[in-house]
């Protein structure tokens, strides 16, 4: 059986070879391997080194162990000479209906407020009502071209750019999450090329990894809670992501859910991002300000 090309693995791509960047990735020895899977660190020395194929079973609980996502697990497996064992199927198949079903329901209970379903790489899959009547009120999205992608979307000087209050802490924030929140902790050669993608827009080199992490170590030492901006009203327990509007000043937050135990690759890289107002105010002005757009529209 051929093998394929894993976007995160070394060249060379041999079982050994990607057995050993996993460990390396999670910061493990062979020693480390072995106890934690009870497989011995002879054994594992003789897989990295080509001189033993694991079984299917073996292999896929060290790849449990190292916490390898789905899509990377098939790989080992096809590079070890097996069948995928996860199916790849896309995230809108027949086999995800049930998953697609409940994600309509979230985002449906969701409404009045922004909430969505992105992929890995922040492309957006499907929204509520509230998501793209939210972002009219400040852009014409209908003149943006898809797919759509929620990080270009905030990096774009022609899309919601302008409206984002403190843009650069915004956007060092969510370059900050697109590693964090990436599949497996590990940025991929596609995360890597969407990063460089959003760096090139003008003004956002500024938000270079060194950047970030000068940035990040500042505001460890500053205050953690960070007043309510538009009103100067009480400390919140977030960072609020704000959008002004004229005059308005709006505060929101988000929350990330992904689905629990995932046996699909497509299932394990989705993640519904949710929208909340950050305060009573804000939440007056959202009303007022999607009612006024849907009485206009």
């Amino acid at each position: 059986m051929s093998s394929r090309k894993t976007a995160l693995g070394p060249s060379g791509n041999s079982l050994g070879n990607l057995l050993r960047h996993w460990r390396n990735v999670r910061g493990r020895n062979q020693l480390d391997l072995s106890i934690e899977t009870g497989v011995s660190q002879r054994h594992i020395s003789f897989i990295e080194s080509g001189r033993s194929i694991p079984s299917r079973q073996t292999l896929l609980e060290i790849a449990q162990v190292l916490d390898v996502p789905l899509r990377e697990r098939n790989t080992l497996l096809l590079n070890a000479g097996y069948a995928p064992v996860f199916s790849e199927a896309a995230w809108n198949s027949a086999q995800m209906q049930s998953i697609t079903k409940a994600l309509e329901r979230i985002l449906l209970q969701h409404e009045p407020f922004p909430a969505l379903v992105m992929d890995r790489y922040w492309n957006v899959l499907m929204t509520n009502d509230a998501a793209p009547r939210f972002f009219n009120c400040f852009i014409d999205m209908s003149q943006r071209k898809g797919p759509r992608n929620m990080l270009h979307l905030m990096f774009d000087p022609d899309g919601m750019r302008p409206f984002v209050e403190d843009w650069d802490q915004v956007a060092g924030s969510l370059l900050h999450r697109v590693r964090t929140e990436a599949t497996g902790r590990v940025i991929d050669e596609k995360t890597k090329e969407l990063v460089a993608a959003l760096l090139a827009y003008p003004g956002a080199e500024a938000n270079s990894t060194e950047q970030i992490q000068r940035r990040s170590r500042q505001s460890h030492l500053g205050q953690t809670f960070p007043p309510n901006r538009a009103t100067g009203g009480p400390i919140l327990p977030i960072i609020p992501l704000s959008f002004r509007k004229d005059e308005t000043v709006l505060n929101y937050f988000s929350m990330v859910t992904t689905v629990g135990t995932p046996q699909t690759v497509a299932a394990q890289e989705l993640r519904i991002e949710s929208m909340f107002p950050a305060d009573e105010e804000t939440e007056r002005e959202h009303l007022q300000m999607l009612g006024e757009a849907q009485r206009s529209g």
